[in-house]
C-alpha cells in the first residue's frame, strides 16, 4: 500500500509485490529477454491468483475441467491423450500444446495454427468454446464475484475486488509465464555440469548435421535454448490436408498445412506428437522424417529430402537421434512445486 496526498487528502494506492521472473543463465547468454507487457507486470498476488484459476474447474460451464485438465504438470503442461474432451466428452481435432517458456514466444502467436496474439488474449479462447469449457465470461465472472476466496484475491493482485475477464487473464498469463523449464540433463551438460553419454553426443551431432538429421533449422541449436523457432511450417505429413492449419487463419493458400514448431523440450513427457497427435512414440516420429516425408505444394523447402521419403536415418542413428532428444527433458520441471496444485 502506498500513500500520498493530494491537496490535503491522504489517497491509498494499492501496488502488488513485484515478482520479476527468474532468467535462466542459458536464456541470458544465447536469447533475448522475455515478453512482459507493460500492462500486465509480474508479481508475487498475480502469480498466486493465476496458478489458483488455472487449477480451479470454475472456468468451466459446469465446474467439472480446469485449465490442468488439458495442460496437466505430470505431462510438461499438455495432455497424454491424443485429443482432450471438453464438459459435454467431445474431442478436439487437435493436440494439447505443452506450456512453458511461454515468455520466449517473441511472434506472440500462440496455438498450433497461430489464430491467437498475446498470452493473455489466448487464456480468453476455452472458456467460452463450445468443445473444451464451453461457459460465458459473463458467467465466469459472476461465480468467480460471489466466491468468498476470489474477491480478495483480486483485490491483492490488482488493487480492486470488481472481477473481469480481463483481470482474469491477466493473472492466468501471469503464472503461465513462471512455467519456465531451462534444467534438462543437456541444459547442464552445456553449464558444465554433467557430461553426455557417446549415444546422446552422437545424436547431438546428427541431430546438427544437414546430411543426416538436418534438426537444427526448425528447432534450434544449442545456442537456442527454446529449442524451437516459433515459425510455422508444413513438415510433410500429408500429401493433402483436412486441416489447413495457418492457412485457415491467414486465408493464403501457401499458408495450408503449416503448423507451429513445437519446442523438443520435455520430449519424455508430452506424447503424442505432432498438431494431431498421430504419433504416438518418439520411435514413430523419427522415422517420419527418415522416410515417411509427404510431399504437397506447400512442402517446407527444409524438407529438402522429401523426394527420397527423408533423410534415411540408419537404425543406430535412430537410436541415438532419440537418446539426445530425451536428453532435453526436464525433471525437475515437471516435478516442481510451484507448478502443482496446492
Amino acid at each position: 500500500m502506498v500513500c500520498f496526498s493530494c491537496e490535503n487528502e491522504t489517497i491509498e494506492q494499492y501496488i502488488a509485490t513485484p515478482s520479476p521472473l527468474e532468467i535462466p543463465k542459458l536464456f541470458k547468454d544465447n536469447i533475448l529477454a522475455p515478453i512482459i507487457p507493460v500492462d500486465n507486470p509480474q508479481t508475487e498476488q498475480g502469480v498466486t491468483l493465476g496458478k489458483k484459476l488455472f487449477f480451479d474447474p470454475i472456468l468451466s460451464i459446469d465446474n467439472s475441467i480446469s485449465c490442468a485438465d488439458c495442460h496437466a504438470p505430470e505431462n510438461a503442461f499438455s495432455d497424454s491423450d491424443r485429443f482432450s474432451d471438453g464438459v459435454d466428452g467431445i474431442f478436439g481435432n487437435r493436440n494439447s500444446m505443452p506450456l512453458f517458456n511461454l515468455a520466449w514466444n517473441y511472434d506472440e502467436k500462440f496455438f498450433w495454427d497461430g489464430n491467437t496474439f498475446s498470452l493473455e488474449h489466448q487464456a480468453f479462447v476455452p472458456v467460452s468454446d463450445p468443445i473444451e469449457m464451453k461457459s460465458s465470461w459473463v458467467n465466469v465472472e459472476q461465480k468467480l464475484q460471489q466466491d468468498p476466496e476470489y474477491p480478495n484475491l483480486f483485490e491483492q493482485a490488482f488493487g480492486t475486488s470488481k472481477i473481469d475477464s480481463t483481470l482474469i487473464t491477466k493473472a492466468i498469463a501471469q503464472f503461465e509465464r513462471t512455467l519456465i523449464s531451462s534444467n534438462s540433463k543437456f541444459d547442464k551438460f552445456l553449464l558444465g555440469e554433467t557430461t553426455l553419454t557417446n549415444q546422446e553426443l552422437n545424436g547431438f551431432n546428427i541431430f546438427m548435421d544437414e546430411a543426416r538429421g538436418d534438426c537444427f533449422h526448425c528447432h534450434g541449436s544449442d545456442k537456442n535454448p527454446l529449442w524451437t523457432d516459433n515459425i510455422f511450417h508444413n513438415n510433410g505429413l500429408d500429401e493433402t490436408f483436412s486441416d489447413l492449419g495457418l492457412g485457415a487463419v491467414t486465408g493464403d493458400p501457401a499458408d495450408n498445412g503449416k503448423f507451429k514448431s513445437p519446442s523438443l523440450r520435455n520430449l519424455a513427457f508430452t506424447a503424442p506428437y505432432m498438431h494431431d497427435g498421430r504419433f504416438a512414440t518418439l520411435e514413430e516420429v523419427i522415422n517420419h522424417y527418415s522416410e515417411g516425408l509427404k510431399n504437397s505444394s506447400t512442402i517446407d523447402p527444409l524438407m529438402k529430402k522429401v523426394s527420397e521419403g527423408g533423410v534415411n536415418l540408419s537404425e543406430n542413428d535412430k537410436t541415438d537421434l532419440k537418446a539426445f532428444l530425451l536428453s532435453l527433458s526436464d525433471y525437475e520441471f515437471i516435478n516442481d512445486s510451484n507448478f502443482k496444485q496446492e
